[in-house]
């Protein structure tokens, strides 16, 4: 998906959402045609607010992370993270 999204193996829903995020990340705006195009691929106005609000956190993490030059954690760590959070339902 990331190579190439446009010929990615995944559903058009998926495809225009992605669309949509990656003009928001790259810092180009987004008009009302642009929020069209993904309903009109079948996504519902929740769904897209809901990819909106996740892309904004990860954003925003990525943006501090780059300012403050965070270190990423090792494997071993993201990986307990990654059963700590299963643990307690996230899915």
């Amino acid at each position: 998906v990331l190579d190439d999204l446009d010929t990615a193996p995944i559903e058009e829903p998926l495809r225009a959402t992605l669309r949509l995020l990656g003009k928001v990340t790259h810092g180009h705006g987004i008009s009302a045609d642009d929020v069209r195009a993904v309903r009109e691929a079948g996504v519902s106005p929740q769904q897209i607010e809901d990819a909106l609000a996740v892309c904004l956190a990860f954003d925003i993490t990525n943006r501090l992370a780059n300012a403050f030059d965070f270190t990423v954690a090792r494997p071993e760590a993201m990986n307990a993270g990654a059963k700590h959070l299963l643990k307690r339902g996230y899915r």
